[in-house]
């Protein structure tokens, strides 16, 4: 005896009169529903502990945002939250250079000699633009750096170093005055 071959269309009714012969009812998902709107109405001690919690973490993001719960201090070092491809915040080197001393670049003085005096030493420095002479005491401020220490035969100068990527604003610089070569 043959089996009548059965429509595609009639096996899935049959599949989802299966499905919905096992499946519950919609008694059961309301009463979930109506038990999660009593438990809402009661106020539970941790739900409300961790509301305060979530309300402290949005007041502190708000005063990040506002710039007012974060302050970072360099110390001397560069800001690594600023660009080093912006445009540095130090005084440019730039302009007319003054006359004499306070004229001066560090890297176009020659030392031709040095004194001791009572009140320490005293260089006597040469321009490599100009034939004159100059005398440079501690603590005197050129057009890039000042003079840190000056010795017998060397002078130490701090100069200020437009570099952003270095690590300090400036370098020191010796100058001697028998360079080695020279």
């Amino acid at each position: 005896m043959r089996t009548p071959k059965r429509s595609p269309v009639a096996a899935w009714l049959v599949a989802l009169g299966l499905a919905g012969a096992l499946l519950p009812g919609p008694a059961p998902v309301l009463a979930q529903q109506e038990a999660g709107k009593e438990e809402q109405g009661r106020e539970r001690p941790e739900a409300a502990a961790e509301l305060d919690d979530i309300d402290q973490l949005l007041e502190g993001e708000e005063e990040i945002l506002a710039g007012e719960g974060f302050s970072y201090d360099p110390a001397g070092r560069r800001d690594p939250f600023k660009s080093l491809l912006a445009a540095s915040e130090t005084v440019e080197l730039r302009g007319p250079r003054p006359e004499g001393i306070p004229g001066l670049l560090i890297d176009e003085i020659v030392i031709t000699g040095t004194f001791r005096t009572d009140a320490g030493y005293v260089a006597q420095v040469q321009s490599a633009e100009s034939q004159k002479s100059f005398l440079l005491k501690q603590g005197d401020q050129l057009y890039d750096g000042d003079v840190v220490r000056i010795s017998g035969n060397e002078i130490v100068f701090k100069q200020i170093v437009q570099d952003p990527t270095a690590l300090k604003p400036f370098r020191e610089v010796v100058k001697t005055l028998n360079p080695e070569g020279g």
